[in-house]
This record gives structure tokens, sequence and C-alpha cells, in this order.
């Protein structure tokens, strides 16, 4: 982990160069010892300013927090820059995850074809309303070939779809 502290109009003291060192560390459980800390610290006003980036590879963190006091500003900006790494984190995680599933299934794909299974589930929100409500919002989703709702006159569950010829619609009713 290397340090580089820069102090406009105020004095970067052995005791903040310590405390940034310190308070710093506990990013190294993201990255081990291989990323640079850029750390800046300034009065503005009556606050003082602490800027602090961290570069890590090929990613890049920063965040910039103004207090009365200098040692929280160091603080949340520590905060602030750790939970951006581990947000990104996460994402390259699920999306690691994700293609190593995404493989996988590829591969079961390739070795055997699919037939008479449900092979995807789509879910959405069934709302109460009248057919012609339904009809309208249908019409809204030109991507939809049908729409599930509840009528608000039976309390049952229809379903509105289009017709081949994209101009007529059909319902589907329970009976009883």
């Amino acid at each position: 982990m290397n340090i580089k502290i820069t102090s406009k109009e105020l004095e970067a003291t052995e005791a903040i160069k310590d405390y940034i060192e310190k308070k710093a560390e506990r990013l190294i459980k993201y990255f081990g010892d291989d990323f640079d800390v850029y750390a800046t610290i300034k009065t503005e006003g009556s606050e003082k300013v602490a800027e602090i980036s961290i570069k890590a590879d090929s990613d890049d963190f920063r965040a910039v927090t103004a207090h009365r006091d200098l040692y929280a500003s160091i603080d949340k900006d520590i905060d602030i820059l750790e939970g951006q790494v581990r947000k990104m984190k996460t994402k390259k995680d699920k999306q690691n995850m994700t293609e190593s599933i995404r493989i996988k299934e590829d591969a079961k794909a390739d070795d055997r074809e699919v037939t008479d299974e449900i092979v995807k589930v789509l879910y959405y929100d069934i709302k109460p309303m009248t057919p012609e409500d339904a009809k309208l919002r249908l019409q809204e989703q030109p991507q939809n070939r049908f729409l599930a709702f509840i009528d608000i006159d039976t309390g049952k569950t229809n379903i509105i779809y289009r017709l081949k010829d994209n101009k007529n619609f059909g319902l589907v009713e329970p009976e009883g």
C-alpha cells in the first residue's frame, strides 16, 4: 500500500499521516497490499475537506467530504470508499457467478435437447381492472401478447390476449 498525502492551506502533521494510514489499512482485506492511496486535505471556510482516492488494478475509487473536524472527514471518506469497494466486489462476484452458471447451462444445453419442460418463468403483478382497461393496457404494450388481470366485477383472474391478426383480442374467463 502506497500512500501519498497532499495538503493545501493545512499542515499534514505526522498524526494526520498516521491516522490516514491506519484507516486505509481497513481496505487491505479487499485488495491486499497492492493499491495506492492519494489523500488531499485542505481548508474551505470553517470546514476541513478530505479527498481520498484509491487506485487498485484497473479500479479507481474516490470520496470527498467536508467536516469541521478533519479526522471525522477522513473517517467518512474511508467509510464511503469501503462501501464503494464492497459494492464493486459484490457486483463482480455476482457477474462471475452468473457467468459461471451460464457457461454450465450452455454446456448442459449442448449435451441434450430440452423438450416438454418449462424453460422460462416470468413474474408480474396482477391488478384488478375491467376487461376494457386490460385491453387498453395491452394496447399500450405492443411487445406483450397477453395480460393477466383480476376482473373487478367477478374477482376472478382473467387473461386477455391478442389474436394473430393483431387487431382483435380474446378473453379467457374461468367457469363457475
